[in-house]
C-alpha cells in the first residue's frame, strides 16, 4: 500500500498519496518561483491554493485520499506555472477572489482574549491603541469591561488557517521570505505561516508589555473568580438536587417537622392527589422534577466548566436542554392553570345557634378529637394553626376549624358556624361548604365541639375552613379543656401580648369575659368585674 501524507492547503487538510504530493510540491514550489518577484505574487498564489482545495474537495471530497491523477487534473483545470502571464502588472497578473475580511479574536497577538488584537488586524491598525481606548474607558465610564467581555463573547477566534486569512485580509502572509502559504514537506508535516501584524512602534510594544503584564495579573484574578463561583454553582447544584430526591423519591421526614412529637409527616406527592385529578398527579411529578432539576443540572455544568475552564461543542445539546425545559415549563403552567380554575371563586356559608339563657359559666369541651382519628398523615401551614389530616383508608380528610370568642354586643350568647370553600364558580362553592362535615351541640351550660371537620370522600380538598366565632356576653366566665384551648384564635386583652400567650399556655383554662375581650380568671380580673 503506498503511502499517504496529510497535507494543510488552504485551511483544509487533506491526505494524499506520496506521488501525488510530490507533483504537487512541485507545481506549487515552481508558483512560488514565477510570482516571487511579481506585486502582489504571494496574494495569487494564496487564491490559487484556496482554487487547488476547491478542486480536490469537488474530486474526492474529504474522506479519501487525493491521487496522482487528481493532482494532473486539477493542473488541467488551473494550467502549468509557465501559462501564467507575470510581465504585467500587478493588474495584468492572473487574480483569484480572495476572503472577505471578517472580525475575530487574535490568538497569535492576546493579552486577554484578542480582542484589541482582532480590532487592529480587521481595521488595519496597531492593536496597543484598542487596548489604551479599553482601558482608559474602564476607569473613567465603567464601560469598557463590560464592551470588552461583550465582544469576547461574541466573537469567535481565529483559531483555524482560514480564519487567520479572513482575519487579515491581504494583509496575511505579506511578510514571508518567498515561501507559499502551507508549506508541504515530505513527512507529511504542514508548516502554516500565521499572518504577522508589524504595526507596532518600540513605544507600542513597551505598552504592550505593560498590558501584558496586567493582563496576566488581570487573567490569575479572573481565573480565581470563576473558580469561586464555579464551585459555588455546584455545591448549589448538587445540593438542591440531593435534597429534592431526600424529599420526594426517599421522603426524608426532617425538612417537613413541625416540632411537635407524635405526628405523621405527609408529602407533596401525598396530599397532591387530593388536590388535583388523579391522572394528572403523574404528570405534574414528572414536570416539576424536570422544570427543577434541569437547571439545577445545568448549574453543575457550567460551575464544572468554570472550575476546569474548558470548552466544548455543548450548542447543540444546551439548546435541546433549553426547549425541553420551556416545553416542561408550558406544559406545567397549561396543567397548573386547569387545576387552579377549581380554586377561582369561594364560596361562604353560615349557621348561627342562639341560646335562649347565658349561664354564668359555659364550659368548653371537646367531643371528637384527632387523637382518636385513623388518619396517615398530616400536613400544617407554617405559623398557622391550619391543619389537614389524611384517611388513606378511607379517602376522607380532616381539617382542624378556629374557635374566636368576642363580647356579645346584645347580651345574647350565640355560636356562629362559618364555612368557607373554593370552586370553579361561586355557586359550586357554596355547594362544597354545605357538603362540610362538623358537629356540634349546646348541653345546658357547656358547648360540646368536635376537633375536626370532614371533607366528605372522594371530594378534592377546596381550601375549606371552619370558623366557629362564639360571643357571650361581659361577665360570662369561660372554662376550656386541654384540647379546646388549642381551637382557639382570639385577641386576647392584655398590654404586653407575648406575656399574655405564654399566660394563656400555662392557665387552667379559665377566662373571664369583659367588655375589652377574654382575660386571665384571677384576684385582678375579679376586682375589674
Amino acid at each position: 500500500m503506498d503511502k499517504t501524507i496529510n497535507i494543510n492547503l488552504g485551511g483544509t487538510l487533506f491526505n494524499i498519496d506520496e506521488d501525488a504530493f510530490r507533483i504537487l510540491r512541485d507545481y506549487l514550489q515552481a508558483l512560488n518561483s514565477r510570482f516571487a518577484n511579481v506585486q502582489g505574487g504571494h496574494e495569487t498564489v494564496e487564491d490559487i491554493e484556496l482554487r487547488i482545495a476547491e478542486i480536490f474537495q469537488s474530486q474526492k471530497g474529504l474522506a479519501g485520499a487525493v491521487t496522482k491523477e487528481n493532482v494532473e487534473s486539477m493542473i488541467a483545470i488551473i494550467g502549468k506555472p509557465e501559462d501564467f502571464d507575470t510581465s504585467g502588472s500587478e493588474s495584468d497578473a492572473p487574480v483569484y477572489t480572495s476572503q472577505k475580511k471578517r472580525l475575530y479574536r487574535n490568538p497569535d497577538d492576546k493579552i486577554i482574549g484578542g480582542v484589541s488584537s482582532g480590532l487592529a488586524a480587521y481595521l488595519d491598525t496597531d492593536p496597543v491603541l484598542f487596548r489604551i481606548l479599553f482601558v482608559l474607558s474602564t476607569i473613567f465610564f465603567g464601560v469598557g469591561f463590560f464592551v470588552y467581555i461583550g465582544l469576547w463573547i461574541a466573537l469567535p477566534e481565529a483559531k483555524t488557517e482560514s480564519r487567520k486569512r479572513a482575519m487579515y485580509g491581504n494583509a496575511y502572509n505579506r511578510q514571508g521570505t518567498g515561501t507559499y502559504a502551507g508549506n508541504l514537506t515530505l513527512d507529511g508535516a504542514a508548516i502554516t505561516n500565521t499572518g504577522s501584524y508589524n504595526n507596532t512602534s518600540k513605544l507600542g510594544n513597551a505598552l504592550n508589555e505593560v498590558f501584558r503584564a496586567l493582563g496576566r495579573v488581570f487573567y490569575i484574578f479572573l481565573r480565581v473568580f470563576a473558580i469561586i463561583i464555579g464551585v459555588s454553582f455546584v455545591l448549589t447544584g448538587f445540593l438542591f438536587i440531593l435534597c429534592f430526591v431526600m424529599i420526594f423519591v426517599f421522603k426524608f421526614p426532617g425538612i417537613f417537622s413541625i416540632n411537635e412529637t407524635g405526628i405523621n409527616l405527609v408529602y407533596f406527592a401525598d396530599f397532591l392527589k387530593y388536590i388535583v385529578s388523579p391522572a394528572s398527579v403523574p404528570w405534574l411529578m414528572i414536570l416539576v422534577s424536570v422544570v427543577v432539576l434541569l437547571p439545577m443540572i445545568a448549574l453543575i455544568y457550567w460551575g464544572v466548566k468554570m472550575i476546569f475552564w474548558f470548552r466544548a461543542r455543548d450548542g447543540v445539546v444546551s439548546l435541546v436542554a433549553l426547549v425541553v425545559w420551556v416545553m416542561c415549563l408550558a406544559a406545567l403552567a397549561i396543567i397548573g392553570f386547569n387545576e387552579g380554575v377549581s380554586f377561582a371563586e369561594t364560596g361562604k356559608s353560615s349557621i348561627e345557634t342562639v341560646l335562649p339563657q347565658t349561664p354564668d359559666t359555659i364550659y368548653i369541651i371537646t367531643d371528637h378529637k384527632i387523637a382518636d382519628l385513623k388518619y396517615e398523615k398530616q400536613i400544617s401551614l407554617p405559623h398557622e394553626e391550619y391543619s389537614v389530616f389524611l384517611n388513606e383508608e378511607k379517602k376522607e380528610l380532616y381539617v382542624r376549624p378556629y374557635l374566636s370568642v368576642d363580647p356579645s354586643e346584645d347580651k345574647v350568647t350565640r355560636l356562629e358556624v362559618r364555612k368557607r370553600s373554593t370552586g370553579r364558580n361561586e355557586f359550586e362553592a357554596v355547594k362544597k361548604t354545605e357538603a362540610l362535615i362538623y358537629n356540634y351541640r349546646f348541653i345546658k351550660d357547656s358547648l360540646n365541639l368536635d376537633e375536626y371537620f370532614t371533607i366528605p370522600e372522594g371530594r378534592k380538598w377546596s381550601a375549606d375552613e371552619i370558623g366557629l366565632h362564639l360571643y357571650i356576653p361581659a361577665g360570662t366566665i369561660l372554662k376550656f379543656d386541654n384540647t379546646s384551648r388549642i381551637l382557639v384564635h382570639t385577641h386576647f386583652h392584655d398590654e404586653n401580648e407575648d406575656y399574655l400567650m405564654s399566660r394563656w399556655e400555662s392557665e387552667t383554662g379559665n377566662w373571664i369575659m369583659t367588655s375589652d375581650g377574654l382575660e386571665p380568671l384571677s384576684s385582678k380580673a375579679s376586682s375589674r368585674k
